[in-house]
């Protein structure tokens, strides 16, 4: 019946964000390893329009202390973009891609359970090849998939590598099918 009603409306549900994916990110590291040379940097990112009030205030408080709190407490920083949007960035050992997705996942979940899922706009967890070519897997919230973003010289992109990694990765992610909602993230912290 809900197939039904959402042909005759044209609406239909969005995704349900599937935050567990973030912990396919430390095997899908092994394959780009591998596969292409990119390592991880140790930096991973939870991008988010802060919401005004006591409520978020309070929720990015314990989200910071949930964080720094650990035994093995990683470098969290907060930055705002030019566009609104707060980066909450932790930093691990290169080596520690588990240890972050976890961190990221603890965020990402704090912010869905608290209420302000539709806050939520991406993680991000960046790799990096010899030669200085980044990449970063690119969660995005809204769609539940991952996609590749690759910056290069002034502000172009190095789509030949977000490419690669994209079909490298698609038995091991959920990779974003439609390219159009491949956001460059130009000024991403940890790019």
């Amino acid at each position: 019946m809900a197939g039904f009603w959402q042909s005759i409306t044209g609406r239909s549900r969005p995704k349900q964000a599937d935050l567990d994916a973030l912990f396919l990110v430390p095997s899908a590291a092994i394959t780009l390893q591998t596969a292409a040379g990119l390592m991880p940097t140790g930096t991973g990112s939870v991008c988010y329009r802060a919401a005004r009030g006591a409520g978020f205030a309070d929720t990015q408080t314990d989200v910071l202390e949930l964080i720094r709190g650990a035994a093995d407490a990683p470098r969290v920083d907060l930055t705002s973009d030019e566009f609104g949007f707060t980066w909450l960035t932790v930093h691990r050992e290169p080596d520690d891609t588990g240890g972050l997705c976890t961190d990221l996942h603890a965020v990402n979940t704090t912010l869905e359970l608290e209420g302000f899922g539709p806050s939520l706009l991406c993680s991000t967890v960046p790799f990096e090849d010899s030669a200085g070519r980044r990449v970063a897997l690119v969660y995005l919230y809204k769609q539940a998939s991952f996609y590749p973003f690759a910056p290069g010289a002034g502000q172009r992109r190095d789509t030949l590598l977000e490419l690669q990694v994209g079909e490298t990765l698609a038995a091991e992610i959920p990779v974003e099918k439609d390219k159009s909602r491949w956001l460059a993230l130009w000024g991403a912290p940890g790019l």
